[in-house]
């Protein structure tokens, strides 16, 4: 629910100063307040903005001054600004390494990295599919790691087929810990970070919150979390808010960062 009734009153014209100027990026998840369409923006030009829903439904509205909804709270939306010029130098990708101009993805490589599920497969394409596309490595997504010793069985590992992991609230006495000390191949490498969900690997500062809340236990993470922050959102939408808040590897937490990058050395160094 908002904080208050967000219609009452005169609130399209409050005095000068009251209502925020938010650039409309790309996927800031908004909602018109006239019509009640929720959706991210996908599109802005100097007059209007395009909205997409959770279902791919389309709309465009006119870039009214307080027209739109963010977190309950009117808001202006204003057309982004141009991106800067870059400086002179090597370009660099998301991940911090040297882009490669004019890049033609490499063929696939036997090696596979799997994550557990399609929003982890979604931050990494974001942030290290540049590199993985040099490398030829393609990131697979497990739904889950309670079936993994079958799934490596299935995979075969050997020397040039390697299999990296990535693995969600890797710590010890968890269920994930015991499932991964099942795997033995010293052609698979298991690594995993302390969070909860893949979310928590993207730091608060980035979405403007102070910290990710804590979820008491029997309530699912990702609509407790939804809930506290206050966000009237779908799980799908709120992910959405979250990847498109991300830009660079500095928008993650370092304990991801350090185990994509040893899952990439891993399933690299033995078939180069």
């Amino acid at each position: 629910m908002y904080e208050g009734d967000v219609l009452a009153g005169n609130w399209r014209r409050p005095g000068k100063g009251k209502i925020p100027k938010v650039p409309a990026e790309l996927d800031l998840v908004v909602e018109d307040a006239d019509s009640g369409f929720c959706g991210a923006v996908v599109g802005c030009d100097k007059e209007a903005v395009t909205l997409e829903d959770r279902f791919g439904k389309r709309r465009l509205f006119p870039l009214a001054p307080a027209a739109f909804l963010l977190d309950g709270k009117p808001v202006t939306l204003v057309r982004p600004a141009a991106a800067p010029r870059q400086p002179a130098g090597p370009r660099r990708s998301a991940s911090g390494s040297i882009a490669v101009e004019g890049l033609r993805a490499r063929v696939a490589r036997e090696s596979r990295i799997y994550v557990e599920g399609v929003h982890d497969a979604a931050l990494v394409e974001k942030i290290w599919g540049h590199d993985l596309r040099v490398e030829g490595v393609v990131v697979e997504y497990l739904e889950g790691v309670d079936d993994l010793p079958a799934i490596v069985a299935e995979f075969g590992p050997e020397p040039g087929r390697r299999l990296g992991v990535l693995v969600d609230h890797l710590v010890p006495g968890s269920k994930e810990s015991r499932i991964a000390a099942q795997i033995t191949s010293p052609d698979v490498l298991v690594v995993g970070h302390p969070f909860v969900d893949i979310w928590q690997a993207v730091k608060p500062s980035v979405l403007r919150i102070p910290a990710w809340p804590d979820v008491p236990r029997g309530v699912p993470w990702k609509e407790g979390v939804i809930a506290a922050l206050g966000w009237r959102v779908e799980p799908a939408d709120a992910w959405r808010r979250i990847l498109g808040a991300v830009s660079t590897f500095t928008d993650l937490e370092p304990e991801l960062l350090g185990r994509v990058e040893e899952l990439i050395d891993f399933v690299t160094e033995a078939s180069s």
